[in-house]
């Protein structure tokens, strides 16, 4: 049995939140955030995250778990201090904002002469570097996440591979500490530079996002030749070099990963030849263009939109591809109407939000989809969805 230790987490989204209840199993768990409403529910054993597992143990499971945001309570004594606050993506700077991170940062190793700290946000190729160099500290590693929004406490538990961006001593007791708090029984476990653990994180998600590219464009074939996309897919993923997975065609990729992702590792080529990166990017704009005009063709005076969120289980609609086609479409004076049960107000951006779903259904001349529901079927004949396998 490993030894409970006392670990900070500065930030309470998908990563910090799965982090903390992950490791709140055995270990003494500070969430350190600057939203008051989001410490107040985490005190009270609720979830700022839609995720049913989190809110599952934090309701069954005794927790040592605390939030607070006092940053010199949060710091003291806390032998490691996890970073998990946004890096957004910032199209005139080029690159991440990691303003946050750098922050937090600073304050760490200024409040802890002795812990660890350990960056989960996602961050350039070099930052972690940038920062030791800066601090004079091999204190600073970089260790990534590969967690699904929704499934983030379930990606934690059952992890796909442990990534740890050091050597020290340190950074192998926080792996054991992830090690054993997860329910999987055996786990790769990876130590490598934080610069080329930087890399793994953000190829990994371009890799994920090119797949989604891959499979709308030969969605967007089919559709403009008449072809069942459905046969396509099949025949192509029984090769099981190819398989299945990442392979059900959407108005494109979206959320909170990988449209910044990839823009950020197309950053980082500025100095590489390349041109595959470039065709992720670009396609995802290309397939909302193309989707656009497709739903245009069926010349609408209405169009409502159901849900905004990226996919079920989810309660993000940031960047979600389907607010793309909904712009492109607004852009062409059509009438566009919304129902969205997370929303609560009567409008998002201008157009009217429809709380009753009898009545967004009969308004709409056609229902735009990126995920099938249940609750559409009674109006199948004017839904547009390109969702083929029911599968997020």
């Amino acid at each position: 049995m490993i030894d409970a230790a006392k670990i900070t987490v500065v930030g309470s989204g998908y990563v910090g939140m799965s982090l903390a209840v992950l490791l709140a199993q055995y270990n003494y768990v500070t969430v350190l955030d600057i939203d008051t409403s989001r410490v107040d529910k985490v005190n009270a054993k609720q979830s700022t995250v839609f995720d049913n597992e989190i809110e599952s143990f934090l309701a069954k499971k005794e927790l040592s778990l605390m939030a607070t945001i006092d940053k010199q309570v949060a710091y003291k004594d806390a032998r490691f201090i996890v970073v998990a606050t946004p890096t957004n993506y910032n199209p005139h700077t080029n690159r991440f904002d990691t303003s946050s991170v750098d922050g937090v940062v600073n304050d760490a190793l200024a409040q802890n002469k002795d812990a660890l700290v350990v960056i989960k946000s996602t961050i350039p190729v070099g930052h972690t570097k940038y920062l030791q160099q800066k601090h004079d500290t091999n204190r600073i590693i970089f260790s990534p996440e590969f967690l699904r929004e929704g499934q983030a406490l379930k990606d934690n538990l059952y992890p796909s591979r442990i990534i740890v961006g050091s050597q020290l001593k340190a950074a192998k007791d926080f792996a054991d500490l992830l090690v054993q708090s997860a329910k999987k029984d055996e786990i790769e476990i990876l130590f490598i530079r934080s610069t080329e653990a930087e890399a793994v994180k953000l190829f990994a998600n371009t890799y994920l996002a090119m797949r989604v590219a891959f499979f709308n464009e030969l969605d967007s074939y089919a559709l403009a030749h008449d072809l069942d996309t459905k046969s396509i897919i099949n025949g192509v993923c029984l090769d099981e070099r190819i398989g299945d997975g990442y392979n059900n065609p959407s108005f494109g990729y979206g959320g909170y990963c990988l449209p910044k992702d990839t823009k950020q590792l197309l950053a980082n080529y500025d100095r590489v030849p390349q041109n595959l990166i470039q065709a992720i990017v670009s396609s995802n704009v290309t397939r909302k263009d193309f989707i656009a005009e497709e739903i245009l063709k069926l010349n609408p005076q209405v169009v409502g939109f159901y849900r905004l969120v990226m996919k079920e289980g989810s309660d993000n609609f940031r960047s979600s591809a389907i607010q793309g086609i909904m712009k492109r479409i607004k852009a062409k004076g059509i009438e566009v109407v919304i129902y969205e049960p997370s929303l609560h107000e009567d409008t998002f951006f201008g157009s009217r939000v429809i709380e009753n779903i009898g009545e967004f259904k009969q308004y709409s001349d056609i229902i735009v989809a990126n995920r099938r529901s249940d609750a559409l079927e009674d109006v199948h004949s004017k839904c547009f969805s390109r969702d083929l396998f029911h599968d997020n």
